[in-house]
């Protein structure tokens, strides 16, 4: 019988575990793409602007790097802490 307990106790340890490193992922990692993902996504990005050369050179560098783009064609930097603090020359 103690057995039993025993199981049931790790089973619901485990479940929990499962469930808080799903939604650490979820709040953490959202953003995180993959390299092949970049182009499509700075496409969408530059797809409003004048600029489309320049910012789609800047976008695709920043992506490679930080594996995140900031969503919409204009404004939204903070959700992508790295390409918000991006520096240029």
């Amino acid at each position: 019988m103690a057995k039993r307990g025993y199981n049931a106790s790790f089973l619901l340890i485990l479940s929990m575990f499962l469930i808080l490193l799903t939604f650490s992922n979820v709040v953490e990692g959202y953003n995180k793409l993959r390299p092949g993902d970049c182009k499509p996504r700075c496409t969408y990005r530059c797809s409003a602007t004048s600029h489309r050369k320049p910012c789609m050179f800047f976008c695709q560098k920043c992506c490679a790097t930080c594996l995140c783009v900031p969503k919409g064609t204009y404004g939204n930097k903070a959700s992508c802490p790295c390409y918000n603090n991006w520096k240029t020359q």
